[in-house]
């Protein structure tokens, strides 16, 4: 364990070098914990934060703190909510003053991969909130461009179709068939080589497994 925890906190520590030449602010946590405790300062009573549904930030339990301090919740992931209802919280999102997502991969040069259905995701990570945190686990790590779109391709997609419970054929084979499917989630595909020119991001990597 320690050897494995010496190599994640190197690979990670590689890749926040990367960004910040990008011109991202980055920061290396070795725990999730840490990064919950990072996220939760920027929050206080009465911020709008958005939700850009990532089990990462699910599974590190952000959206019951933010609850618990009084922040509004921006989630289009709210069970029972109407396509319209969605769509209303999404474009909400885009004017909130923190968004909280993950990246499906980031590289070891310091670029962030992402595949997207419907691209509200990827449009509040460029432009709109205030402020922008993007929490990636150091196993997104990917060799480069090429390696991560595998890596989304042939893990991430199938795995969050088979969460979303589409009839898409990657839930049956495990990995991406380029289907043409009416219910594809992957429409929108994103590299972002360096910071988005206007907008306050901080990509947090994180030492361990938090999502997928």
């Amino acid at each position: 364990m320690e050897i494995q925890n010496w190599h994640k906190e190197a690979i990670g520590k590689k890749v926040v070098d990367a960004l910040i030449k990008n011109e991202f602010d980055a920061v290396y946590f070795a725990t999730a914990a840490e990064a919950s405790a990072f996220i939760m300062d920027h929050v206080k009573h009465e911020t709008k934060v958005g939700f850009g549904g990532s089990m990462t930030i699910t599974n590190m339990g952000i959206l019951d703190k933010v609850k618990a301090v009084g922040g509004k919740v921006l989630d289009t992931e709210i069970p029972g909510l109407s396509m319209e209802e969605r769509i209303a919280i999404a474009r909400e999102q885009m004017l909130s003053d923190l968004f909280l997502c993950s990246s499906n991969a980031i590289t070891l040069d310091g670029m962030l991969v992402n595949i997207d259905g419907a691209g509200n995701r990827i449009s509040a990570m460029t432009f709109g909130p205030k402020k922008v945190i993007v929490v990636v686990s150091t196993d997104k790590i990917c060799k480069d461009e090429k390696a991560a779109f595998e890596r989304v391709e042939g893990i991430v997609a199938p795995m969050n179709n088979k969460r979303l419970d589409t009839p898409n054929p990657c839930t049956k084979t495990g990995g991406c068939v380029n289907c043409q499917a009416k219910t594809r989630i992957c429409r929108i595909y994103s590299v972002m080589r360096k910071k988005p020119m206007v907008t306050d991001i901080t990509v947090v990597v994180v030492g361990e497994s938090v999502g997928y």
